[in-house]
């Protein structure tokens, strides 16, 4: 990162920070992110407006767990609950920038523009780079590999580079309804 871009970075951190509060902003989602990175764009760049991948429940795995520093350990996304062979939907419009196997696993990754790219694996896809889809649309189908675990399926996004945590992208899942008891 150049430093004019982290100094301004720094400063919008400080910003939110310091009004954030007062405004009635949302903190990060993590002491440890970045720079506030997630609080400063994610939520004002979608407004909730990415849809779930997965159809039915939204069912999470293993959280987001932002890391201390650039190489630390964490998770930088999260990892849903899904049958292999489910479908799996682009979130927003995107280009596919890469769909191919790192290591074990098939991965695809979409570019949305503005900064955000949002990475599936383990994956099976038809789609091929330079292909543009729809919010919506099929993307391909769970497979199985990786580090994730077995019934599961990874979903990372970055900002501008820098890992975010998805759930800020995907809006508030609905409320539950408490129902009455023993009638």
């Amino acid at each position: 990162m150049t430093p004019p871009r982290r100094i301004r970075l720094v400063a919008a951190a400080l910003i939110v920070l310091t009004l954030g509060p007062a405004l009635g902003a949302r903190g990060p989602a993590s002491a440890a992110e970045p720079l506030g990175l997630s609080a400063l764009r994610a939520a004002d760049a979608s407004d909730g407006k990415w849809r779930w991948p997965l159809d039915g429940p939204r069912s999470v795995a293993a959280p987001y767990r932002a890391p201390a520093h650039e190489y630390g350990a964490g998770h930088r996304g999260i990892d849903i609950a899904a049958a292999p062979g489910q479908q799996l939907h682009a979130p927003a419009e995107g280009v596919v920038a890469f769909r191919g196997t790192v290591v074990d696993r098939p991965l695809l990754t979409l570019d949305h523009g503005a900064g955000y790219v949002s990475t599936y694996e383990p994956l099976d896809s038809p789609l091929s780079p330079g292909d543009i889809v729809a919010a919506g649309d099929v993307i391909g189908v769970v497979a199985q590999g990786g580090h994730s675990a077995h019934g599961t399926v990874h979903v990372g996004v970055r900002l501008d580079g820098v890992y975010i945590d998805p759930l800020l992208l995907f809006g508030s899942p609905p409320r539950a309804v408490l129902l009455p008891c023993c009638a």
